[in-house]
């Protein structure tokens, strides 16, 4: 049976964290749940702590930065790591088809869609399915590989994810797994999952023009980086 971890990047989730790691425990999916406090000011790691996680601090912002601590810290048995957002606005509920094509060895990485679930109104907003959507296009271009989202809730194998290589440290995280992941030759599923709107506090990239300003050049950046990368090799078995 696959040890599967569950890593949270968390910044200033005081309202939303506790809930996002007992509906996560409610899955009786994860060996660990870890949740990284990204420099918050808030409660969030109490409050994360209470509720049942394992608690790591990265205090310099930047999600690549969250992801990769969290990363650091996984137990060494993990065989398959589950990324989620700590604002409640992804569905535990869905892990399970997230997990299940990696664990049977049919997949390396799994990759939830927002865009083809079902989705709260008011849960996205144009310039994110605009952006999941270009990026899809361009992916497909280079790789051949069809994305239609760069939703963070997703798993994947641990010793693929070791392998890849990552090193974006902002919000260009999520495009390099993919990016990797397609040029390297994983298996890769894509899936419907359900999205809802935050559950509390305020989006540190749709919820201000400047974050999506900031979020959107780095994405851009990252695109630009691993596509005139020269293609490493890489034995998935």
């Amino acid at each position: 049976m696959s040890a599967v971890s569950v890593i949270i990047p968390a910044l200033n989730e005081e309202e939303p964290i506790a809930d996002v790691v007992r509906e996560v425990t409610a899955t009786n999916i994860p060996a660990e749940i870890i949740v990284v406090d990204n420099g918050s000011t808030d409660r969030t790691a109490e409050r994360a702590r209470d509720a049942g996680a394992r608690v790591v601090s990265e205090p310099i912002p930047g999600y690549g930065r969250a992801c990769m601590a969290g990363i650091r810290a996984l137990a060494p048995q993990c065989d398959i790591v589950v990324f989620l957002d700590g604002d409640g606005s992804d569905c535990p509920e869905f892990m399970n088809q997230l997990v299940d094509p990696i664990a049977s060895g049919t997949h390396d990485f799994v990759i939830g869609s927002r865009t083809r679930g079902e989705r709260e109104p008011g849960s996205m907003n144009f310039q994110q399915i605009v952006a999941g959507r270009m990026a899809g296009l361009i992916l497909r271009l280079l790789y051949g590989v069809r994305f239609t989202d760069m939703c963070p809730f997703r798993a994947i194998r641990h010793d693929a994810l070791e392998k890849l290589g990552m090193r974006e440290q902002t919000y260009g995280w999520n495009l390099e797994m993919q990016m990797k992941s397609a040029r390297v030759g994983l298996r890769i599923l894509e899936i419907p999952v359900n999205h809802r709107r935050r559950a509390g506090g305020e989006s540190k990239v749709s919820g201000t023009l400047r974050g999506t300003f900031i979020a959107g050049a780095r994405i851009i950046a990252t695109l630009l980086r691993i596509a005139t990368e020269r293609k490493p090799r890489m034995n998935t078995d």
